[in-house]
């Protein structure tokens, strides 16, 4: 395969996005559950749950993809994956399918994606009437990469912004 050696995908959906990870990455998918915060800690990380004695931490996608905040009232789901540091739970708003998919139908990104999504989206999928775009997962968890975002904002370093804008979907920039 393009992307790994099983051609599941768990998907999901953040606004407009329909995403997808490995299937083999997931652990499990649990509704949302009360967090506590953790002070001074990057703002990606959502904060922590106790997932049946286990204590995880949870990290907002749509902060982490720099998309616009979820709406007041809306819930996330919890995708809980498996990572080399452990265990770590995805906020996303809706859970999709486990699609399985063809080396046929899949696209590297195309060079006029620009903004940090090249760093998490791996490539995408053609399916039915819709894109499937990949998640890199070891480049969404890397935490001390999280830590060095908020480090570069706290220096004055401009980072893009989609949040502010309110937009809920990736551009692509013709060259």
């Amino acid at each position: 395969m393009s992307t790994n050696d099983d051609p599941r995908f768990c998907t999901f959906h953040l606004g407009e996005l329909f995403l997808g990870i490995p299937v083999t990455r997931v652990q499990e998918v649990i509704r949302y559950q009360e967090r506590t915060r953790v002070p001074l800690v990057s703002s990606v990380i959502h904060g922590l749950i106790n997932l049946r004695g286990e204590i995880v931490t949870t990290i907002d996608l749509r902060h982490r993809l720099e998309l616009a905040p979820r709406p007041e009232g809306d819930e996330p789901i919890n995708v809980v994956v498996r990572h080399e540091d452990g265990v770590v739970s995805l906020l996303v708003d809706e859970i999709g399918d486990v699609f399985e998919v063809t080396d046929e139908d899949f696209e590297p990104l195309p060079p006029t994606l620009q903004g940090s999504y090249r760093q998490f989206v791996r490539g995408i999928y053609k399916l039915d009437g819709r894109l499937l775009l990949i998640l890199d997962t070891e480049g969404l968890l890397d935490l001390p990469d999280i830590l060095d975002v908020d480090a570069a904002a706290a220096d004055g370093t401009e980072q893009p912004a989609l949040a502010e804008s309110g937009r809920d979907h990736l551009e692509v920039v013709a060259s």
